[in-house]
């Protein structure tokens, strides 16, 4: 070649240069751009005179500068920030909500136990008596305006979820196109922009949910969700959809639409806004509704059966101060049976603040507790009702199932939701004791009467007169043909009748104690002690306080969202990191390009030169020719 084609050749090299660092400094502010650097390589050079003359240069690519490693780590980077973000946002909201004095369980639950304390002072007392019922419909209140402002982030969650979903759908969708495009046009060089911009559209997905990408040999990516889903494939993409797939309407399953029809992978999807999203309606928003329900179960029941234990002003049973409502029980779609199961409660005191799932495989019907996933094959009675299970009775009497058929069981989801106050009248408040007991007139012996109470207001017999004779030679207390053995060592406990009395001390042969109703006593206060007695005892779950069982759930929240907060710092350094790491290999450095700018045009113009002297030799060797 001569040597003004190694000039020419120079020339166009160098004005490729030139372009490519003029394209580099003007997308420096353009994101997700990465740098792009002329590659050269020297032409074939020719034999000549016994030895390789050198042919010019030539432009081999535009390459690219990207790193694959550093790219996957900001993606996830930018997952886990997305991800920590909301639910930092969203757990701050539900702490405020429960912690606040204004709109918080702690003080309108005390008011009702100091009404409670007050009626006991002076239980004749009308003013009393409406007041405490004023407290309790204002916690009743209270339980339902909670459980509301709950249920409202549940349903901002679910309108964000379903949002992300219809995103994520949409940038899958341009994955897949991005790749079709890119296969298409690799045959004719490698799409640098094109690249670029997938790997924007990659990051802006990983905002959404945490993806795995793997790259094929054709330049197509596939896209991996949880434990190996794949939403792109090549040219192709899968959908998700959100729908309630588990039988609960309130909260919408993550499904993966196939072939085979949709597959829920809610469980494996992790990472982004909408792995916090549902994280935080799972493991906040639905556990908070469970413990509030279950408190509000569990006071409801507690003061109903006390009530029920204790006689009115008009010296009648105490009937149910509160309505606790019942366990939400759904079908899952594609049930054979359109039934449901019965489910009541039993001893509210087994409650657990758990979801469950009632499965049935043709034989047996098991019930799963969702939280830790513990199994219980039910035992059905000659009526195919269950033993109780965690509190529960399940009755599938006439439930026509099939095998494969699922049901979710929701025990205390709506337990706050549901707590009304059933009483209107005051004076129906039992704070008498229902039965009262006395020593008989002529007794000679020790024995004293410690305590009598009513243990079940059911028996027919409760407010019926019994004697209660001891027979010295038996060493035996004996009622309505019942015996009972004197304790020596100290009290004998005597139950009979729904009532049930304790005897310190020993008597004496033909010792008599007269146990019958306690009407004519409005006075008495012993029925409403044992009402004050149960905001001590640990009655939620069996081992929480009424105060315990709701300061659980505000450390709970409150834990959860100092872990979200720390979390999100965290994310917030790993992703400026990654991004400074993304940068120093993919961005552009204008200081480094002006360089470049200047070298390639002084480059160029040396080139510009090399032609200049070879048209001037050539002209010279023209002119010593015609001479």
């Amino acid at each position: 070649m001569s040597t003004s084609g190694i000039g020419t050749s120079a020339l166009l090299a160098f004005q490729r240069a030139i372009g490519t660092t003029s394209n580099n400094i003007a997308n420096s502010a353009t994101e997700g751009y990465s740098r792009q650097r002329t590659e050269f390589s020297n032409q074939t050079p020719q034999f000549l005179g016994g030895s390789f003359q050198g042919q010019g240069v030539q432009v081999d690519t535009i390459r690219r500068i990207s790193d694959d490693f550093v790219n996957t780590q900001l993606r996830n980077s930018i997952s886990e920030q997305s991800n920590a973000e909301l639910k930092a946002s969203l757990a701050g909201r539900i702490d405020d909500l429960l912690g606040s004095s204004s709109s918080g369980l702690t003080p309108v639950l005390q008011d009702f136990f100091d009404a409670a304390q007050d009626l006991a002072n002076d239980p004749t007392s009308n003013a009393a008596r409406t007041v405490f019922l004023t407290e309790a419909e204002s916690l009743a209140e209270r339980f339902g305006a909670i459980d509301r402002r709950l249920e409202e982030q549940r349903e901002i969650i679910n309108g964000q979820i379903r949002t992300n979903v219809d995103e994520i759908n949409s940038l899958t969708e341009a994955v897949a196109g991005l790749n079709r495009e890119i296969v298409s046009k690799s045959t004719q060089g490698t799409p640098n922009d094109l690249l670029d911009q997938r790997d924007r559209v990659l990051n802006q997905l990983a905002e959404k949910i945490n993806v795995r990408v793997t790259e094929q040999d054709d330049g197509a990516v596939n896209v991996f969700v949880g434990n190996g889903q794949a939403l792109v494939l090549g040219g192709n993409n899968r959908e998700l959809v959100a729908e309630s797939l588990t039988g609960d309407p309130r909260a919408p399953d993550i499904g993966l639409v196939g072939s085979g029809g949709t597959v829920n992978v809610s469980r494996f999807i992790d990472g982004g806004e909408l792995g916090g999203l549902l994280e935080t309606r799972s493991g906040i928003i639905d556990d908070a509704q469970n413990t509030l329900g279950q408190l509000a179960i569990s006071i409801g029941s507690e003061y109903n059966q006390q009530n029920n234990l204790g006689l009115d002003l008009n010296d009648q049973l105490g009937a149910d101060i509160f309505d606790v409502g019942s366990p939400g029980v759904r079908g899952f779609p594609g049930n054979s049976s359109n039934g449901t199961p019965a489910v009541d409660f039993g001893d509210t005191r087994e409650l657990t603040a758990s979801d469950y799932r009632l499965d049935f495989d043709g034989t047996d019907y098991q019930l799963t507790r969702l939280s830790d996933g513990e199994t219980t094959t039910l035992v059905l009675d000659g009526d195919n009702v269950a033993e109780p299970v965690d509190g529960l009775v399940i009755d599938i009497d006439g439930l026509g199932a099939a095998d494969g058929d699922q049901w979710l069981i929701q025990p205390t989801r709506n337990g706050a939701r549901d707590l009304s106050v059933d009483m209107t009248n005051p004076s129906g408040i039992a704070a008498a004791a229902a039965v009262r007991a006395d020593r008989g007139a002529g007794n000679s012996g020790d024995a004293t009467i410690a305590s009598v109470q009513a243990v079940d207001a059911d028996d027919p017999d409760l407010l019926a007169d019994a004697v209660v004779t001891f027979d010295g030679a038996t060493q035996e207390f004996s009622v309505g043909g019942e015996t009972f053995a004197l304790d020596p060592d100290g009290v004998t406990t005597i139950s009979v009748n729904g009532w049930e009395m304790e005897i310190r001390g020993t008597p004496a042969d033909g010792d008599t104690f007269e146990v019958g109703s306690n009407a004519g006593y409005p006075g008495d206060n012993r029925n409403m002690l044992a009402m004050n007695d149960l905001s001590d005892e640990r009655l939620v779950g069996g081992d929480r306080t009424f105060g315990d069982g709701y300061n659980s759930l505000l450390a709970n929240v409150g834990t959860r969202t100092r872990q979200a907060q720390v979390a999100q710092q965290s994310a917030d350094a790993q992703l400026e990191q990654a991004r400074a790491q993304r940068e120093a290999v993919s961005g552009v450095n204008l200081d480094e390009e002006a360089a470049d700018l200047i070298r390639y045009q002084q480059a160029y113009q040396a080139a510009a030169q090399v032609i200049s002297v070879s048209n001037s030799l050539f002209d010279s060797l023209l002119g010593a020719v015609r001479r």
